[in-house]
């Protein structure tokens, strides 16, 4: 037999075995509502596509609820009502800002989610042996701004992936790039305008029996305005009863404008806060978007040099 045809004979097999594996492991599920990504079987994260509300209040989508821990506990809450019903807005894995102009017009509020949609027209899902990565086109629209039919006119797109590594021995890393573009001239953004002027990427993890707060020096403690406390925070937590000790850990990636932002982080009842741009709203001029990149890396028992290569994205 040609030399050839024995190497195809022997390698072909191996690499169509590889390439089904590399698919097997990512597991997606869509249900016309959103996303559910598996691993292995065990579920990672749900995509909320489709408009969300809670008895016909606060509707949104364009998030991450659930987030699962690696064993498949639920990080994040949605609607949360345990105790602060005023947080009805919060949700999952999200990114929001209380302050949306067009000129001095301002539009509506996406933190609140008033006079505010999402409209995400496409997503889509590419497996790779390394990752899998869903993508989603999503627009921006208001009943406060309106094309000459007297429809909603779309002022924004949002160009997101979330990118998911295989979990290793204790850990998951999650990539997230949220690429904004102005349809609109003088198109601003800002987060709440009292002292605390928090907006941004945020995570409204379950607060359980509480949380707390570790950076690259130590313990962190939440004050009522954002602490300076480098480009990563690690929230410590207890969902899952059969390991000692878990956390979700968010990092501002390095060429995020404003780095190292600061952290609005709080022990119950609230998100916790990569802050940007802070209660002053910044201008996005059409043809130069606004690129925000996090890591979110879920873990369980401690944390060692493994983990730590992955804090500097």
């Amino acid at each position: 037999m040609n030399m050839i045809w024995i190497i195809r004979l022997t390698v072909l097999p191996f690499l169509c075995t590889a390439i089904l594996s590399c698919t097997q492991r990512w597991e997606v599920t869509e249900d016309g509502k959103g996303i559910l990504l598996a691993e292995d079987g065990k579920k990672v994260l749900y995509y909320q596509k489709a408009p969300k509300s809670w008895q016909g209040k606060s509707e949104r989508c364009n998030y991450i609820h659930p987030l699962y821990g690696i064993n498949e506990q639920i990080l994040t809450q949605d609607f949360p009502l345990d105790t602060h019903t005023d947080h009805l807005h919060q949700r999952g894995v999200y990114w929001a800002w209380h302050q949306i102009y067009i000129g001095t017009k301002r539009i509506g509020d996406a933190w609140i989610n008033a006079n505010f949609e999402w409209d995400v027209t496409e997503t889509r899902v590419h497996k790779f042996r390394d990752s899998c990565v869903i993508a989603a086109t999503v627009y921006w629209k208001s009943p406060r701004w309106l094309d000459t039919r007297g429809e909603k006119k779309a002022f924004a797109r949002e160009d997101i992936s979330f990118k998911v590594h295989p979990a290793l021995d204790n850990f998951r890393v999650l990539d997230f790039s949220i690429l904004i573009t102005a349809l609109e001239d003088s198109l601003l953004i800002g987060g709440s305008e009292d002292v605390k002027g928090y907006g941004g990427f945020s995570i409204r993890l379950d607060p359980g029996v509480g949380l707390a707060f570790e950076n690259a020096y130590g313990k962190v403690e939440p004050q009522l305005t954002a602490v300076d406390a480098g480009s990563w925070m690690n929230i410590i937590g207890n969902w899952d009863k059969a390991v000692s000790k878990e956390g979700v850990i968010m990092i501002s990636h390095p060429g995020n404008p404003g780095h190292p932002q600061p952290w609005i982080i709080r022990k119950e009842g609230s998100m916790q806060n990569a802050m940007y741009p802070g209660r002053s709203p910044v201008m996005i001029p059409p043809g130069k978007p606004l690129h925000l990149r996090y890591r979110v890396i879920v873990y369980h028992g401690m944390i060692g040099d493994d983990i730590h290569h992955w804090l500097e994205p």
